[in-house]
């Protein structure tokens, strides 16, 4: 049984859900797509593109395909990836994932760090798969920042 203040927040967010959702949406694929095409960007994995292997799931279950994303490096390198995280100014190094804020984080020294390297690569978690939770700031803020610390 929540309490007062948690019924509180939850009744307080709901009424802007929608619109942080369509935010998140919005910022999530024009984010997608800028990665797609930098040139030191190995792999795009967002469930909006067509040939994600879940691209229709998510089309039948989903108005827009959110702002969860994951990419590798060309240079797959821990070093390559631990640069671009030292360098983000907007996105904020977080293990969690899914705020109204922007969050940046690299699997393989975070949340998979427990698990001996060569399982996590053949389970395809490269050295420099970068996670990305998307928020609701200006989409080309976000993009400007990304570019920046990609290079």
């Amino acid at each position: 049984m929540p309490g007062p203040q948690d019924c509180f927040l939850v009744l307080r967010g709901i009424k802007t859900l929608h619109v942080r959702m369509d935010r998140h949406c919005e910022n999530g694929a024009a984010i997608a797509h800028y990665l797609r095409s930098n040139p030191k960007v190995g792999k795009v994995i967002w469930c909006g593109f067509e040939d994600h292997p879940n691209h229709a799931i998510a089309k039948k279950q989903m108005r827009g395909f959110g702002g969860m994303i994951s990419f590798t490096l060309k240079e797959d390198s821990m070093d390559a990836a631990i640069e671009v995280l030292k360098k983000t100014q907007l996105f904020a190094l977080a293990e969690s994932l899914g705020g109204v804020e922007s969050l940046i984080g690299h699997p393989a020294t975070m949340t998979h760090a427990s698990i001996p390297r060569e399982d996590r690569i053949k389970n395809g978690l490269m050295d420099s798969l970068i996670r990305l939770s998307v928020g609701i700031e200006d989409k080309d803020d976000l993009i400007a920042d990304l570019k920046q610390a990609i290079g």
